[in-house]
């Protein structure tokens, strides 16, 4: 396998069974109960939005991406991000987050956030939400809250807890887009 090989695709429902199995593969039955899965569970991904990286027919890493809300914030919810183990480390997963990133701007989406680890994500363009602006619908690490701003202080206007768009208070307002 060259990277050379590796083809970046918008994700189609052809791609789901192999999605929930690198899913499966990453993160095992446990993620059912995480954060993020509970507010993916009220209302589908953004599949325009949700892409893969296929060597030759197989699918060997995915991202998804959700519209969330938060108060009178609105961004997407970029996650999961999975690689089937022998693509790991080779720059794959980066790319599909760049990939993203890049659709969600031409989008007008006003921000993305995740759960995910500093290290990883910082490099991207994601940085830690300050503690207590927002919270999720299950526990987690605070510390792990991170987004990037496309629109200047989009970031500013999440507030409370997230939850998919399709549940959020008619009452919330809708954000000017970039």
């Amino acid at each position: 396998m060259s990277l050379a090989d590796v083809k970046y695709l918008p994700e189609t429902p052809a791609h789901d069974t192999e999605i929930e199995a690198i899913n499966d593969e990453a993160f095992g039955p446990g993620r059912f109960v995480l954060a993020a899965y509970k507010i993916r569970e009220a209302g589908g991904h953004e599949r325009a939005l949700s892409f893969v990286a296929v060597d030759g027919v197989i699918v060997v890493a995915s991202v998804r991406m959700t519209r969330i809300a938060a108060g009178a914030g609105r961004a997407l919810m970029l996650g999961p991000l999975a690689v089937r183990p022998a693509f790991k480390n080779l720059g794959i997963g980066r790319r599909l987050v760049a990939i993203a990133l890049e659709a969600a701007t031409k989008a007008g989406m006003p921000a993305v956030m995740l759960v995910g680890d500093e290290p990883y994500y910082g490099p991207l363009g994601f940085k830690r939400i300050p503690r207590g602006q927002i919270s999720m619908p299950r526990p987690v690490d605070l510390d792990r809250l991170l987004s990037h701003e496309i629109v200047p202080g989009a970031v500013a206007r999440l507030s409370g807890e997230v939850c998919h768009a399709d549940v959020a208070r008619v009452s919330d307002p809708v954000p000017v887009m970039a």
